[in-house]
């Protein structure tokens, strides 16, 4: 499923590379990352099995159709091939918003090219999907190979329903932006009959000006001394601050800033003699919780050395409960996004931190505290 992050106004949508063995999704994958500029793409990571691999990277391209004010960011996936590897297949389409399926032009191959069709309209239908209301394009590889068949015949049984095709050659890339192009175009189009995004920010008045600097030079202009009489009743909290004379040489927009009455809300919180729980030690499970709290108290002291230390092992023995395994394995099976963690791996080689690497070293942290409370893990007992 499609995520958002309201922050970076940034919708992330998986794409997944459906079909038989050998039948070039792989190798369309690939041909996908070389054309991408490397500035707007991830790593692409790869978990092999014996005789198949599965492979998947994040990219971010430029020209791609924007889901209001929000731009897309795209996760593309291969499944295995081979029969015995649907497990994986379920867990690789686990929350698609989109699916090329890749395949076979080969005569020989019509067989597998009709079994996997039919092996991912059960999977999808195993998460409450259908195919027919599902983003779907077909992608006719091989074109370039012999003994292959016709588009008719392909679209006549692989693409009753007559969801978009295209005729590839993955092997040099002919025809594969194409299909790519078309499957964004639909799962964006999905998205918003699903209305998944957020309403778009708010336009600016027509006469305010542009920029934060233009608007506040606006304001200092148009604001005039305050005449609150001088017999009137001395008052506190932010009333005071908004009714006391400044002088217009100090009228800058520091004060609205303050915000004193927020402070009666932290004294709400339970007494228990204990410091208030961090963001970071509040997500944490119970055998994690000594090691964000750890965390939390370097990056309080100034101490970003050892709060990047102490999240680096906390995010190493959190993924762990995802099972035996390298980093990439259990970043998959978590969902946690692969890129945060190689920079929090090489923020550990870096002789001098600053705070804002102990501040990303917390959100990674944090990150993974969040898929492991998603996926029911540690579980208990």
């Amino acid at each position: 499923m499609s995520s958002v992050n309201l922050m970076a106004r940034e919708v992330a949508a998986k794409i997944v590379f459906y079909g038989p063995g050998l039948s070039g999704k792989t190798t369309t994958l690939r041909k996908v990352y070389e054309t991408v500029r490397p500035a707007h793409r991830g790593e692409m990571m790869s978990i092999a099995t014996e005789g198949d691999r599965t492979l998947f990277f994040d990219f971010l391209p430029v020209k791609v159709e924007r889901v209001g004010d929000c731009s897309v960011r795209l996760a593309l996936y291969t499944v295995p091939g081979q029969v015995f590897y649907n497990a994986t297949r379920k867990l690789v389409l686990q929350g698609a918003d989109g699916v090329v399926f890749v395949a076979d032009s080969q005569a020989e191959a019509m067989d597998a090219n009709r079994e996997s069709l039919a092996n991912l309209e059960e999977n999808l239908l195993e998460n409450g999907i259908r195919l027919e209301n599902f983003p779907l394009v077909m992608q006719w590889n091989k074109r370039d190979l012999d003994n292959i068949l016709s588009v008719e015949e392909l679209r006549r049984e692989l693409n009753p329903r007559g969801v978009p095709d295209f005729e590839t050659a993955a092997a040099n890339g002919r025809g594969v932006m194409d299909a790519l192009k078309t499957i964004t175009r639909l799962v964006i189009k999905d998205l918003r009959a699903k209305r998944i995004v957020p309403p778009p920010r708010t336009a600016p008045a027509a006469t305010a000006p542009a920029g934060l600097e233009a608007q506040l030079s606006q304001h200092l202009h148009q604001r005039q001394p305050p005449a609150a009489p001088p017999s009137a009743a001395p008052k506190t909290g932010a009333t005071a601050v908004a009714t006391t004379p400044v002088p217009r040489t100090l009228t800058a927009p520091a004060p609205p800033r303050v915000e004193p009455a927020a402070v009666p809300a932290v004294a709400v919180a339970p007494v228990t003699g204990s410091k208030l729980l961090g963001p970071t030690s509040a997500l944490a499970p119970g055998d994690l919780f000594d090691h964000a709290r750890a965390a939390e108290a370097a990056f309080t002291a100034g101490d970003y050395t050892t709060c990047v230390t102490a999240c680096t092992d906390a995010v190493r023995r959190a993924m762990a409960f995802a099972g035996e395994g390298s980093l990439a394995q259990q970043a998959f099976l978590l969902h946690v996004d692969g890129s945060d963690l190689l920079r929090l791996q090489g923020l550990s080689t870096l002789p001098q931190l600053r705070v804002d690497d102990a501040a990303f070293a917390l959100y990674v942290l944090m990150q993974v505290f969040v898929r492991l409370n998603a996926v029911g893990l540690p579980t208990a007992g």
